[in-house]
């Protein structure tokens, strides 16, 4: 990209560093630049921080962060948030990256899908294993309802108080919505394609129980098209494993299919990739593209294990790699938060007195 193309970059924010994604390892690599004082801009493409880990399982016991016995990925995230408040990170919930080009001055340009543009020293890619995006209901035309009648992401429960209600899946999302609703909708139906769940025998238990008391039912069966009146779907078409296609009155219809991961336009970067995976060197986990790093899931090198504290290792490394391109004239020095007067003054602490 020709340094002349900066004209057509308008109003552009500028910094140190771009994070691409907010997962625990991204909010991590705010702390590790930070503690080299560096200020950071945090993209993701969810609304909110904790990437892959709040997105799939908020609740679930993770067991591998060092020192911390156990805790859920919602606690995980709300603690890292903690740690990096001295930092006073940007994040941009809601904006995919979608443009990353390195200029002829040297900087990168980076533009979000909100039409955001960023002029940094150095881009971290933190991005997991791509941007996650809902997996969709295959009935022709059905996509048109989507954000009136169709929801692939939870909304306010109040929407759906008084309305008539099918929800399709058969993991915790689709679980939990079904109990929630239950007692507020006026009706609320089930429709997995088998009789089996990969969501919390709980919750199971507790709709099974629900659907005996007549609270709501269970369809075995795919939804495989729908009914349209006015403009607006009155029914949707359940067909099950016997061949015979069941009509299911609604108003409004909720899937939990999941999420999948895309690498998007990651892959129209030029980078080095491998298997889906972006190529780093182990010293720097720096790509081809001088000045972008990748750290987490994202990247792949000889013997990557993809952990959270793995990620967490990346990120120390990757930020003092940084530091040669943010401050290319200044000796930066490893130095200790137990010890280091000049970190506890960024962190904001008191430098503890030993007698």
């Amino acid at each position: 990209m020709k340094l002349t193309e900066t004209q057509q970059i308008t109003n552009p924010i500028e910094t140190d560093a771009v994070i691409i994604g907010a997962g625990p390892v991204g909010l991590f690599q705010v702390f590790e630049l930070g503690l080299l004082e560096m200020k950071a801009h945090v993209l993701d493409s969810l609304n909110h921080p904790g990437g892959q880990c709040v997105e799939l399982y908020p609740d679930k016991p993770i067991y591998d962060i060092p020192a911390v016995p156990v805790c859920s990925a919602t606690e995980l995230t709300e603690n890292l948030l903690k740690q990096i408040e001295p930092f006073k990170p940007v994040f941009h919930y809601g904006e995919e990256a979608q443009v990353l080009k390195k200029l002829e001055d040297g900087r990168l340009y980076v533009k979000t899908s909100k039409g955001t543009e960023f002029l940094a020293k150095a881009v971290f890619i933190a991005a997991g294993v791509g941007s996650f995006q809902s997996r969709t209901l295959k009935v022709p035309h059905i996509e048109k309802f989507e954000g009136s009648q169709l929801h692939y992401r939870g909304k306010d429960p109040s929407v759906f108080e008084g309305k008539n209600i099918v929800i399709c899946g058969g993991g915790d999302s689709a679980l939990d919505w079904c109990l929630n609703l239950v007692g507020k909708a006026e009706s609320v139906v089930l429709v997995h394609r088998r009789d089996g769940f990969r969501a919390a025998p709980a919750s199971v238990t507790k709709m099974k129980e629900l659907c005996d008391q007549w609270e709501m039912q269970f369809e075995v069966g795919q939804v495989t098209g729908f009914t349209e009146e006015n403009g607006k779907m009155i029914e949707v078409k359940v067909t099950g494993a016997d061949g015979v296609t069941r009509r299911v009155p609604m108003e409004h219809l909720l899937v939990f299919f999941g999420l999948q991961p895309k690498l998007g336009p990651i892959a129209d970067w030029g980078l080095q990739l491998e298997r889906k995976q972006i190529v780093v060197d182990t010293a720097r986990f720096e790509t081809n593209i001088p000045g972008v790093f990748a750290v987490g899931d994202i990247n792949i090198y000889p013997g990557k294990k993809k952990l959270i504290l793995s990620g967490f290792h990346e990120c120390a490394l990757a930020a003092f790699a940084a530091a040669d391109y943010v401050f290319p004239e200044k000796r930066v020095l490893l130095q200790y938060t137990t010890t280091s007067p000049k970190l506890h003054k960024v962190l904001g602490v008191e430098t503890p007195h030993f007698d």
